[in-house]
C-alpha cells in the first residue's frame, strides 16, 4: 500500500464519520420537535423552562461529547495511519538495504568467480609452458646423446695428445669458473660487511644524537624550573612590597569615585585585549581549533613577568596550546598605573582563534 492509497482510505473515513455525526445531531433534533396536534382536542400543557433549559443544555453537552469522542477517534486514525506509513517506509529502506547488499554480494561473487578463472588460465598457462620446456630439454639432451655418441666415436680416433689437450683445457676452464665464483663471493661478503659497518654507524649517530637531545632537554627543563623558581621568589618579594603600597592606593582610588573607577575598567580590558592579541600572535593554530575556546588565568608580577597560566574551561587541545603561547611570550606590558597594574595581574582571558 502507497502513501495515495492511505490519504484516499483517510479522507473516506473522514467523510464516513461525518456523516455519521450529521445523522446524531439529525435525530436529536428530530426528537425533541414539538408533537402535531391530532384531531381537534386542544390540550394545554404547562412546560417548566428551567426543565427546558436542563435538557437543552444535556443536548448540548452530548452533542459536544459525540463531536469530541469523533475528533479523538479521527485524531487516533491519523496517528495509525501516520504510524502505518513510517512503518512503510521503513520496510521500504530495509528492502531496499537488502537489494544493495544482495547485489553486493553477486558482484563479490562474480569478481570471485573472475578472479579464480583468471588463476586457473595462469595456471593452465604455466603448465602449458613448463611442459613445452621439458619436451624441448628432453629433446636437447636426446639432440646431445646423439652428438656426444658421435664426439665420443670421432674422439676416439683422435691422438692421444689431442685428447689430454682437451682434457687440460676443460680443467682450466673449470679451475677458472671456481675463481671467478670465489671471488664474486669475497666480493659480496666485503659488500654484506661495509654496509653492516654502515647501518652500525648510523645507528651510533642516532643513539648519540637521542643521548644529546634528551639531555639538552633535561638542562632546558632544570633551566625551566630554575626560572620559574626565580620567578616565584620575584614574585613573592614584589607582592610583599606591594602589600603596602596598593593598600593606600586602594583607598585613594576609593575616594576619587566612579570615574576612576571606569578609568581602571577601561584601561583593564585595553591591556587585555593587548594581552590576547600577544597569546594569539604565538599560538600554534591548528585547524581544529577554529571555532573553538579556551578561558585561561594568568598570573603575573608587576613588571608583566608571567608567574602561572591555568585553564579556566574550554577545549583542552586550545588551552594547551594557549599556555604554551603565554610562556612562549614571558613577559607582557605593563601600564604605569599601580591600580591597573593589580588588576592585571590576575586577569582572565578568552582565546578564539580565527
Amino acid at each position: 500500500m502507497n502513501k495515495s492509497n492511505y490519504s484516499a482510505a483517510i479522507i473516506i473515513s473522514l467523510i464516513l464519520h461525518g456523516l455519521l455525526l450529521a445523522a446524531l445531531l439529525w435525530g436529536t433534533d428530530f426528537s425533541m420537535s414539538k408533537p402535531k396536534p391530532q384531531g381537534s382536542t386542544i390540550k394545554a400543557v404547562v412546560v417548566d423552562p428551567a426543565l427546558v433549559n436542563q435538557q437543552a443544555q444535556r443536548i448540548r453537552q452530548q452533542r459536544n461529547a459525540a463531536k469530541q469522542a469523533e475528533l479523538e477517534r479521527l485524531k487516533r486514525l491519523e496517528q495509525q495511519a501516520e504510524a502505518l506509513e513510517q512503518q512503510r517506509q521503513a520496510e521500504e529502506r530495509r528492502l531496499r538495504q537488502l537489494k544493495a547488499e544482495k547485489l553486493k554480494a553477486e558482484k563479490a561473487a562474480r569478481e570471485a568467480e573472475q578472479e579464480r578463472k583468471r588463476v586457473a588460465a595462469e595456471r593452465e598457462k604455466a603448465a602449458a609452458a613448463k611442459r613445452k620446456a621439458e619436451e624441448e630439454k628432453r629433446r636437447a639432451d636426446e639432440a646431445a646423446r646423439i652428438a656426444r655418441q658421435k664426439a665420443a666415436k670421432a674422439e676416439a680416433e683422435r691422438k692421444a695428445k689431442q685428447e689430454a689437450a682437451r682434457k687440460a683445457e676443460q680443467e682450466r676452464q673449470r679451475q677458472l669458473a671456481k675463481q671467478r665464483e670465489a671471488e664474486e663471493a669475497k666480493r659480496k661478503a666485503e659488500a654484506a660487511k661495509r654496509k653492516a659497518e654502515e647501518e652500525r654507524r648510523k645507528a651510533e649517530e642516532r643513539r648519540k644524537a637521542e643521548l644529546a637531545a634528551k639531555r639538552k632537554a633535561e638542562a632546558e627543563r632544570k633551566e625551566a624550573e630554575r626560572k620559574a623558581a626565580e620567578a616565584r621568589e620575584l614574585q613573592r618579594q614584589q607582592e610583599a612590597a606591594l602589600t603596602d603600597m596598593f593598600a593606600g592606593l586602594e583607598a585613594e582610588t576609593q575616594q576619587r569615585g566612579g570615574a576612576r573607577g571606569q578609568y581602571i575598567a577601561d584601561e583593564t580590558d585595553r591591556y587585555g585585549a593587548i594581552f590576547k592579541q600577544m597569546i594569539e600572535q604565538n599560538l600554534l593554530v591548528d585547524q581544529g581549533f577554529i571555532g573553538k575556546e579556551c578561558v585561561i588565568r594568568m598570573r603575573l608580577s608587576a613588571s608583566g613577568l608571567v608567574l602561572d597560566a591555568s585553564e579556566v574551561g574550554g577545549d583542552s587541545a586550545l588551552c594547551r596550546a594557549s599556555k604554551a603561547a603565554v610562556v612562549k611570550v614571558s613577559q607582557f606590558p605593563m601600564p604605569e598605573d599601580p591600580a591597573v597594574v593589580e588588576k592585571l595581574r590576575s586577569i582572565r582571558l578568552t582565546v578564539s582563534p580565527q
